[in-house]
C-alpha cells in the first residue's frame, strides 16, 4: 500500500502544482476526487493569506540557494516536528508549494536566452521536483499518518465535510481554517529564523 500512497500522492502534487503553474489557460479538470478537493481548499487558503503566502515565498527563496526542493523538505519537517500532522497543515503545505512553484515558473519565463528545455537552476520544470518532494515526505515518512486517516480517501471525507449548510459543517470549516493557520504560522516562523 505504501508504494501506492506515493503514487497517489505524487499524482495529487503533480496535478497541484501543474494547475498552479497554467495559469491564464484553464487546466484540465481533476484527475481524482482528491485531487479536485485538494485544488478547492488550497485556492481558497491562497485566496485567505496571499500577501503572507507569497511573502513566504519570497522569504524562502532567498534563503534556499540553487535547490529549493532540499529547502523544501526541511520546510516540511520542521513544519510538523511537533508532531501533529493534520489536513490543514498538508494542505499548508501544498499551498505554499504552489505558489512556490509559480514564483519559479515566472523566474523561469523572465529568464532571457533559455533554450526550450534548458531551465534555471533554482527553476524545477521541478514541478516535477517539487511534487517528487511532497511525495516523498507524505508518501515515506508520514505514511503512517495518512494511513490511520484513511489516506487520500480520508482527505476526501474530510473535504466534504468541511461543505455544507449545517452547524456541524461550519465548525469544521472553522477547525480547518484553525488547522491551516497553525501550519501558516509555523511555516512563517520557520522562514523568519
Amino acid at each position: 500500500m505504501s508504494c501506492g500512497l506515493w503514487k497517489e500522492t505524487l499524482a495529487l502534487a503533480e496535478d497541484y502544482l501543474s494547475q498552479c503553474c497554467t495559469s491564464p489557460r484553464p487546466a484540465p479538470p481533476p484527475p481524482s476526487e482528491s485531487a479536485a478537493a485538494m485544488r478547492r481548499l488550497a485556492h481558497d487558503l491562497e485566496l485567505q493569506h496571499q500577501a503572507r503566502f507569497h511573502s513566504l515565498v519570497q522569504t524562502f527563496l532567498n534563503q534556499c540557494g540553487p535547490d529549493p526542493c532540499s529547502s523544501l523538505r526541511k520546510v516540511m519537517e520542521e513544519l510538523v516536528g511537533d508532531g501533529h500532522l493534520n489536513w490543514g497543515r498538508i494542505v499548508s503545505l501544498f499551498t505554499f508549494t504552489g505558489v512556490l512553484a509559480r514564483k519559479l515558473q515566472e523566474q523561469k519565463d523572465k529568464k532571457p536566452g533559455l533554450e526550450p528545455g534548458q531551465e534555471l537552476a533554482q527553476g524545477p520544470g521541478n514541478c516535477r521536483g517539487l511534487a517528487e518532494t511532497i511525495a516523498d515526505y507524505l508518501g515515506e515518512e508520514k505514511k503512517d499518518w495518512l494511513l490511520q486517516n484513511d489516506g487520500w480517501e480520508g482527505f476526501c471525507k474530510f473535504s466534504c465535510s468541511t461543505r455544507g449548510d449545517n452547524q456541524d459543517s461550519s465548525i469544521k470549516t472553522a477547525l480547518f481554517a484553525a488547522a491551516a493557520g497553525v501550519g501558516l504560522a509555523g511555516l512563517t516562523l520557520l522562514l523568519v529564523r
